[in-house]
């Protein structure tokens, strides 16, 4: 693991979830993998991520850095929360296994390393369209969406600030 501090203790690097994701895989566990920047966790966030647990028995969180959140154009003064405190908010949940920080303007790479059984994401993606689909088909995985909770995102938290 990355850190030894226990609000940490679901963030990990590629090379030290690499053995993880193998025994993962070795004990037949169901690997689900989503990704997404986490920036204010509100209800729809934590019934997305409830709703992509339910799909396998292990999640892992693609978490955008600081840097490819600014990069993404969302709005100048984002994210809110650094990468750290987001991450710790996230492993607070009990249906988040693992946590991954990725810098990458997609998080192509990490999924290709991970090759989850069930790649997810919300449903205002098409399946085909969605970052990761060739790879994760090509060896035997499903890509999957999921419906937010209507009036529940970040973007609308803020506008009521």
């Amino acid at each position: 693991m990355l850190f030894h501090n226990k609000l940490f203790s679901k963030l990990y690097t590629k090379e030290t979830i690499a053995t993880v994701i193998e025994d993962w895989k070795t004990n037949n566990q169901k690997i689900v993998f989503t990704n997404g920047c986490f920036d204010i966790l509100h209800r729809g966030h934590v019934e997305y991520l409830a709703k992509a647990k339910d799909l396998g028995t292990i999640l892992i969180i693609g978490l955008n850095t600081d840097d490819s959140v600014k990069r993404l154009g969302k709005a100048p003064d984002r994210p809110i929360n650094n990468e750290g405190t987001r991450a710790i908010v996230l492993s607070a949940l009990e249906c988040v296994d693992a946590i991954i920080l990725f810098n990458e303007d997609t998080p192509l790479q990490l999924i290709e390393f991970i090759l989850p059984n069930v790649l997810v994401k919300g449903s205002d993606y098409k399946v085909e369209n969605i970052i990761g689909y060739k790879a994760v088909t090509e060896n035997g995985g499903e890509v999957k969406t999921i419906d937010f909770v209507q009036g529940f995102s970040t973007t609308s938290i803020l506008k009521k600030l």
